[in-house]
């Protein structure tokens, strides 16, 4: 099955905003399906890519100029523009242009960094411009269903577990696959071996080629190496120290090599939630790599990779609390209310690997590979909730496991499997 198959969720928030916006920007990871996306849902309209050196020539050479004439080819559609970021001036000429003609979808931008990141130029276009994520597939649009609403339901006074229908009933086995297959629409379809080059070729063609349109780094090996440091800790907290010494920069190079992945959108920076007892808690953030596909391709894992005894068991637990995290991060527009997304450590060693918050609403997230639970393994979410930090917010705890069974266990907690990530829920 190729991409053109699958749903992309994003779909309606890309109609809403060019009926909204002067300019919509997709931004996401180089080969994730944003031109499909868009030239799915317009059969009309003028599309150029900048890939094509001519045409990135002609636009640099007359900006303005060449944008007014797509415009005008276009007869009142978008003018598509892919691989946006190649241009140094196609953002000012936008300007330019939306500053005089106040219409709704005039341009879709798509490229794998921000070309509006400049402060001088975010600043000066409020409200003609939105920015749209576009990820990796989730488990819902590959099952071809509706976007989970997970947090939605937390929201309520009393969620009820049978209002989480059509549950997936996964083997361990199933997960790990799931796990090393990905998100990417081309290489998923592929088997191991190919699927491990495709990926870990589409990572040398970003240092390669997209870093150059970011930042001007010299030493790309020692990012490419960084990139494999922060597969391997992949849900976990980064020293910047520790990593300056194993790659061989300074520690201000690592941040900013770090801002770079993140920009490419090969990371996410998880953030620490505090609250007032700052004294209590640890503030240094998690990174999680954007697909745990590509993460395993790096580390040359496979679905064999993860068998008892194997030195790579232990593993799997960083890489499934990183599936867990994008599965919820890619379903943060589609929620009711507004989250945003943590984790949390004190210094007295209790954490929550995901810490949800939606205004007074807190959302505790533990992921477990095992396919038991028990009262234990909640023991940091019911703390917090009735002695921590978190005992003021109205709070439900969830536990992520690999078994079948939807369990409640008191204080608003309960646990859940993976599968509810994309299971359907009424509310």
């Amino acid at each position: 099955m190729t991409q053109e198959n699958y749903p992309r969720h994003l779909t309606a928030l890309l109609e809403t905003a060019l009926v909204s916006f002067r300019v919509v920007n997709i931004v996401g990871p180089r080969q994730v399906g944003k031109t499909t996306m868009v030239r799915d849902l317009f059969q009309k309209g003028e599309y150029i890519t900048l890939d094509e050196i001519d045409i990135l020539e002609a636009i640099e050479a007359e900006p303005v100029q060449q944008l007014s004439d797509l415009k005008e080819d276009a007869a009142g559609e978008p003018v598509v523009i892919d691989e946006a970021q190649r241009s140094k001036k196609l953002a000012l000429a936008i300007k330019a242009i939306v500053d005089k003609d106040k219409s709704k979808g005039q341009f879709i931008l798509t490229g794998s960094s921000n070309v509006f990141a400049a402060m001088d130029i975010a600043d000066s276009l409020p409200g003609r411009v939105v920015p749209v994520k576009l990820w990796p597939f989730t488990i819902a649009e590959i099952r071809k269903k509706p976007p989970s609403r997970l947090l939605d339901w937390t929201l309520q006074k009393n969620p009820l577990l049978k209002q989480i229908n059509r549950l997936e009933a996964l083997s361990r086995n199933e997960y790990i696959t799931l796990i090393v297959e990905g998100g990417f629409p081309e290489p998923r379809e592929l088997q191991t071996r190919e699927r491990q080059n495709l990926y870990c070729s589409y990572v040398n063609s970003v240092v390669d080629y997209d870093v150059r349109d970011v930042s001007p780094i010299r030493k790309t090996d020692k990012f490419r190496r960084l990139i494999d440091q922060i597969a391997i800790r992949t849900a976990r907290e980064v020293n910047l120290a520790e990593l300056s010494k194993t790659i061989g920069v300074k520690w201000e190079t690592i941040e900013s090599y770090l801002d770079v992945m993140m920009r490419l959108s090969l990371v996410i920076k998880l953030g620490a939630w505090t609250s007032s007892e700052t004294k209590r808690e640890i503030k240094l953030p998690k990174f999680h790599f954007v697909d745990t596909g590509m993460n395993c391709a790096l580390r040359q894992f496979d679905e064999n990779s993860f068998g008892l005894g194997n030195a790579a068991a232990a593993q799997i637990g960083g890489l499934l609390e990183s599936f867990v995290f994008n599965e919820i991060h890619r379903m943060l527009p589609f929620q009711s209310k507004e989250f945003r997304l943590y984790h949390w450590r004190s210094a007295d060693r209790r954490e929550i690997d995901i810490i949800a918050e939606g205004g007074n609403q807190l959302v505790g997230m533990e992921v477990k590979a095992s396919r038991s639970v028990g009262q234990d393994d909640f023991k940091h979410l019911k703390w917090f909730s009735k002695e921590g930090p978190g005992k003021s917010r109205s709070f439900t705890g969830i536990v992520f496991y690999l078994g079948e069974k939807k369990l409640s266990f008191g204080d608003g907690c309960f646990a859940l499997p993976v599968g509810a990530l994309w299971a359907d829920i009424k509310i």
